[in-house]
């Protein structure tokens, strides 16, 4: 029986205990070097493992934690998340099903009527109808705001697109964030500066609510840190959510360009605690979205779209996608936030938005990310590797991108996704969901960055997966397998994630998906069990 002997010292609150924990009888799963066999003890102290062994003896005053047989590996790490936009989407309607623009349009229709006639004659700002999921890649045409007009009338209707590159809104939205009336969507940097904004129609009570909650659900998960890219003021977000006892999260918390020159005059540098004496929230990246997405048809390609829609909806683009930033201004931003001591995160989805962006890294020395690297040209591995960046990449993203390669980019579907060729070129990955592009759930990043596949179709070119043990080496911030020195974040698992058979995908990936987290520490401190952690028969 697992047993929990002593009083844990962690909460959701985060208070940290100076007691040492001592965790008896886990079985350490092997990630990137051998691990001892059957079960060990290990004690973790000022927030590391510091003795890993059999008859670890706990000393007056430890708190012990019984694993009981179960599985530990290091706490797992989302590495591209906007936690606040993933926690506000449990209130969004849903439209991410929809295969054109007549069903959403049905589903905003019947959204706006259950409101009733009283609350759209006098709609307030809490009364916009705020969606989200849409992809109009595989769309037969583009929406328009008229046919949403004639389905709201007054009520602002904001729809967010899957890939958080658009926004489809109504006139009366379009008026509500003062923008000029249009025929189709907002897209890129026109829409970021909305998109960051759309947490104004949720009450600040409400929306530190559904963070919380967000945050206890990615530890259910075994999460145990996340690079928060969210718009707007993610460090002093996360430095409010601290103060008001949030604590049980490790946070890189970067800025965008709106935030840059205020970041520089703090002096704040990538790494730097964003509260002193704490080491849960440090200061993160330099993010730049250099081009666009798939979905939205404006990532940047060497080659034309093959549908020939890169222009579509009047975006002004052209068939081959587009940059969001002119070369030469990417490469100044970069190299100003180099000097200023941050490391950098830049998007780049297109090929020929990839080659641009590496220029600039190596123009400017800079360091840090590749954020999505979702097209590469042959050359492009090496040539990350070589600068020193990791690729911060979103396995689910391909569930439900392939499609929309098919019809997009057939020509050159074989240099999507291309974890393969990222590691064995040297560039380290790093896995993430882009949450809330897909859901904030490492173990279907895993599962999909090993099958390919979220359902029976087969394996969506498998010359490019990882093994379980390389997606798990990607989700545990450069940890490995469990030794003296890791940090002491940990997670037991009800089940052995290297303990079935790859082979066979749809059992396998289903395997993975529904992995039993049982418990999760942060620092040594447990943030989260199962309810009946204590009570499951141990694995002999």
């Amino acid at each position: 029986m697992a047993r929990v002997l002593g009083q844990i010292g962690g909460s959701s609150e985060g208070s940290q205990s100076n007691a040492d924990l001592v965790v008896r009888g886990a079985r350490i799963v092997p990630i990137d070097r051998a691990a001892p066999g059957g079960v060990v003890d290990m004690r973790v102290a000022g927030g590391r493992v510091v003795e890993v062994g059999t008859g670890v003896r706990p000393d007056a005053g430890d708190q012990v934690l019984d694993a009981d047989g179960r599985w530990v590996i290091p706490g797992l790490w989302d590495a591209h998340v906007h936690l606040t936009q993933w926690a506000l989407l449990s209130g969004r309607l849903d439209t991410s099903a929809a295969t054109c623009a007549e069903e959403v349009l049905a589903l905003v229709r019947a959204r706006v009527a259950a409101r009733g006639d009283r609350e759209r004659a006098a709609y307030s700002a809490n009364s916009v109808v705020e969606g989200y999921g849409h992809r109009t890649a595989t769309w037969p045409r583009q929406p328009t705001v008229a046919e949403l007009d004639a389905v709201s009338g007054p009520v602002p209707v904001v729809l967010v697109s899957g890939d958080a590159h658009h926004g489809w809104l109504n006139s009366a939205a379009l008026a509500r964030f003062g923008l000029p009336p249009r025929e189709g969507v907002v897209a890129e940097d026109e829409w970021y500066p909305i998109f960051a904004r759309l947490g104004e129609l949720t009450s600040h009570a409400a929306t530190e609510m559904l963070v919380r909650q967000a945050v206890m659900a990615a530890h259910a998960r075994g999460i145990v840190g996340v690079v928060d890219l969210e718009w707007g003021d993610a460090p002093a977000q996360w430095q409010a959510r601290y103060a008001a006892g949030l604590r049980s999260l490790r946070v890189r918390a970067g800025v965008y360009a709106d935030r840059l020159d205020a970041t520089l005059a703090a002096g704040r540098r990538s790494g730097d605690l964003l509260v002193p004496g704490q080491e849960l929230l440090t200061m993160g990246p330099f993010k730049v979205i250099s081009d666009g997405s798939l979905n939205t048809r404006t990532a940047f390609c060497h080659e034309p779209y093959v549908d020939g829609l890169g222009a579509d909806a009047g975006r002004g683009v052209g068939t081959r996608g587009a940059l969001n930033l002119d070369p030469a201004d990417l490469t100044e931003a970069l190299r100003r936030a180099t000097r200023g001591g941050l490391d950098v995160a830049v998007h780049a989805i297109g090929d020929a938005a990839l080659d641009v962006a590496l220029a600039a890294v190596a123009s400017a020395g800079a360091r840090g990310s590749i954020e999505h690297a979702q097209l590469v040209c042959a050359d492009a591995p090496a040539r990350m590797a070589a600068l020193g960046l990791t690729a911060s990449v979103q396995p689910a993203h391909l569930l439900d991108d392939r499609e929309a390669i098919a019809q997009c980019w057939p020509d050159r579907s074989d240099r999507c996704y291309a974890f393969r060729a990222l590691l064995d070129a040297g560039a380290p990955l790093a896995l993430g969901s882009d949450a809330p592009v897909s859901p904030l759930d490492p173990w279907l990043a895993m599962a999909a960055a090993v099958h390919r596949t979220a359902d029976t179709q087969p394996s969506w070119h498998p010359e490019q997966a990882l093994t379980v043990r390389e997606a798990l080496a990607a989700s545990v911030d450069g940890q490995g397998t469990l030794r003296v020195g890791s940090r002491g974040d940990l997670v037991l698992l009800d089940a052995d994630p290297l303990g079935q058979d790859p082979s066979a995908v749809a059992e396998h990936a289903a395997y993975l998906r529904g992995m039993p987290v049982a418990a999760t520490l942060v620092a040594g401190e447990l943030v989260w069990a199962t309810a009946d952690f204590g009570s499951v028969p141990g694995h002999e």
